[in-house]
This record gives C-alpha cells, sequence and structure tokens, in this order.
C-alpha cells in the first residue's frame, strides 16, 4: 500500500469527527483511474499538493484544506444528480417553533414552490429550516447541515435522506447554498441569516455570483426586513456606501403569493448566462422583437461598453452545453460594474412576456 492510499484510509484524511464525515466510508479512491477526466485540472491540483509539501505546510493548515476537498467532492456528487432542477434556497432561524407566524410562512413558500416543482435547501436544521422541508416534502428537500460545539441534527424530513450533507466550515456551506441554487428567500433569523443574506447580495453587487432572485419574506404583518431595508436607505444609501439601484437585487414582502411571483418571474424568459471572453451571453426562452430589442438598446445603453445588446444565436464557445444549443441569445458588452442595472435588464426581458410559464427544469 502506497503512504497517499494509506493517508486517505486514516480518519483524519475524513475529518476529524469520523462519525460526522461528509461521505461514506465506502468510497475509496482508486488511484489508477485519476487523470483520465478532465486532466488538465487534476494536473494543477496534484501540483498544488506538491507545493505544500515543499511548503512545509503545517499539519493544521493541511487538515483545512483536506476537509475542505471532502466536503466540497461530497457534496457535488449528492447535487450532481439534480443540477437540471430548479431549486430555492431558504434561510432563516433555527429557533423559530412551529406556531410562530413565520414558521407558517416557510412551511407555506415551501409548499408553494415544490407545487411548481421547484426543490428546497436548507440548513437542515430546525426552526425556518425545518419549515421550508416541511412544505416542499422530503422528496424534494436537500439539506446542509452544520456542525456545531453545540450539536445541531438534522430535523425529521430530511434526516437519513442521501440528499443530506453535514459539513464542518460555514464557507463550504454557504458556497454550496448559492452554486446549487437559482433563487433565494430569506425569513427572520439571527447573525447567521444576515450573514448568509449579506453574502449573497455582496455576490450578486459584486458580479461573483450570476444574478439570481433574492426574495426578504417577512410573516404577515412583520417589520423583521423592513426594518433592514430602512437601514439600507437610511445608512447605507444615504452614506453613498451602496448605489441606488443596487436596491433592484432584493424584494421584501410579507405575501407568500409575492415571494413566489418574483421568484418565478426571474425565469419566465430570462434562462442563464455566461461569459465568452468580455461578452455576456444571455440565454433566454424565446426571441424577443425588433421592438423590444431596440427598447433594450434605448433603456440600458449606459451599461454597455461599446456596441449595442444583440439577439444572435449560440455562440462556437458553447458548444459544451449542447443541451442549450437551440436557444436564442442576447449578447452584450456589459461594463460587469452596474450590477443593480443588469438585474434591471432581466427584468424588462422577463416583461416582454408576461404570460410565459416557468419550468422546473432548466
Amino acid at each position: 500500500m502506497s503512504d497517499a492510499e494509506d493517508f486517505y484510509k486514516h480518519p483524519e484524511a475524513q475529518g476529524e469527527d469520523v462519525k460526522e464525515r461528509p461521505q461514506p466510508a465506502d468510497e475509496p479512491a482508486e488511484f489508477e483511474s485519476l487523470g483520465r477526466q478532465q486532466p488538465d485540472l487534476l494536473d494543477m491540483m496534484r501540483r498544488t499538493i506538491v507545493r505544500l509539501e515543499r511548503d512545509a505546510t503545517s499539519r493544521g493548515d493541511l487538515k483545512i484544506l483536506n476537509r475542505t476537498l471532502q466536503e466540497l467532492r461530497y457534496a457535488f456528487k449528492v447535487f450532481q444528480p439534480y443540477r437540471r432542477r430548479r431549486k430555492v434556497t431558504v434561510f432563516g432561524s433555527a429557533r423559530t417553533q412551529p406556531e410562530h407566524a413565520a414558521y407558517q410562512q416557510a412551511v407555506a413558500f415551501g409548499r408553494a414552490m415544490a407545487g411548481h416543482g421547484w426543490m428546497t435547501i436548507t440548513g437542515a436544521g430546525g426552526g425556518i429550516m425545518e419549515a421550508g422541508h416541511v412544505g416542499a416534502g422530503r422528496e424534494l428537500s436537500m439539506g446542509l447541515n452544520i456542525q456545531l460545539p453545540f450539536e445541531q441534527s438534522a430535523n425529521p424530513v430530511i434526516e437519513g435522506d442521501p440528499k443530506l450533507v453535514t459539513m464542518k466550515y460555514f464557507f463550504t456551506r454557504k458556497l454550496m447554498f448559492v452554486k446549487e441554487c437559482s433563487a433565494v428567500v430569506s425569513l427572520p433569523g439571527g447573525f447567521g441569516t444576515l450573514d448568509e443574506t449579506a453574502e449573497v447580495l455582496t455576490l450578486l453587487q459584486t458580479g461573483k455570483q450570476t444574478m439570481l432572485p433574492v426574495v426578504l419574506l417577512d410573516q404577515p404583518g412583520g417589520d423583521y426586513w423592513q426594518h433592514f431595508g430602512q437601514f439600507i436607505e437610511q445608512t447605507l444609501l444615504r452614506d453613498g456606501m451602496i448605489s441606488p439601484d443596487d436596491r433592484s437585487l432584493y424584494t421584501i414582502t410579507d405575501d407568500v403569493q409575492e415571494a413566489v411571483d418574483e421568484t418565478l418571474r426571474f425565469y419566465r424568459v430570462y434562462h442563464s448566462m455566461r461569459y465568452v471572453g468580455d461578452t455576456l451571453v444571455l440565454r433566454i426562452m424565446q426571441k424577443l422583437t425588433p421592438t423590444q430589442l431596440n427598447q433594450l438598446n434605448v433603456d440600458f445603453a449606459d451599461i454597455l461598453v461599446e456596441g449595442r445588446i444583440d439577439q444572435v444565436s449560440a455562440l462556437p464557445e458553447e458548444a459544451n452545453e449542447p443541451e442549450l444549443a437551440d436557444m436564442p441569445r442576447l449578447k452584450l458588452r456589459f461594463d460587469r460594474r452596474q450590477l443593480g442595472r443588469f438585474r434591471m435588464l432581466i427584468n424588462s426581458i422577463n416583461d416582454t412576456c408576461p404570460t410565459c410559464q416557468v419550468s422546473a427544469e432548466h
């Protein structure tokens, strides 16, 4: 047995707590098969490992890197079969009791989105996290639990389900929350909820996350998110810490149906985006008319570095996504700074077809 193979059989290679490791023990690595897929990226990863040894990286740092890789690898594996399914991530307090109005809002929202075929991702704990899963049901629930010094067990809906991942690090957990979803809905919560919500808004504002809808959903008549919105308006905006257009990155409501409508509206015509070099390509569900396209160019010329918004077919560089090849495209040179205005552009694209239906597959 090689030193590398022996290392991966050691408990510390699977996390400090073997009982809570994020992947089953019956997944031995077949070293002889490594490198057959994506050899360039795997080679870069191997080179990085060699450099870690050359740098005499401390054992503590290696344990952080190892656990991070273990968690993300397993999480990618769990989510991979559901990549084509639309999912909404729901944030909120773990302390909210079932009789609380916010808990009932989360149940109603999860149930409504399940009715449209969407899956619900939560932190897998109690409170709002449990409520989202109660509404969605076990089949349409996915969970990203976190190991805490005080134990947070998974809620009864998702406990023991293969769609549950337990993670040690908040940063890997937050990455998966956003990477795998098509929308984020935040209900009232504590520091963790505020942290998660603020990070999503930061990622959108800086262009580090592909655009998605963010809904801040309160209990009926509640003022939690109204106070949050007032802080943004009366402090961040007043003092020039955000742009006025950044307020378009989120919607505040206390109505479940409005939250559902806002989430679905985002994908009525807009489907997805990617960059090809410096060109932003928006995949859309149907072609725009010449009049609609001209209006977009009039309304959003300010966010273009040069040229116009053009309607095109799939670019040659998109050949690695054949399932999207037949979709029309909008091509533009976006300035990558005015993300609030970019969200407004997507809204305008979706407004070209108010009656279009949204598929749960993408």
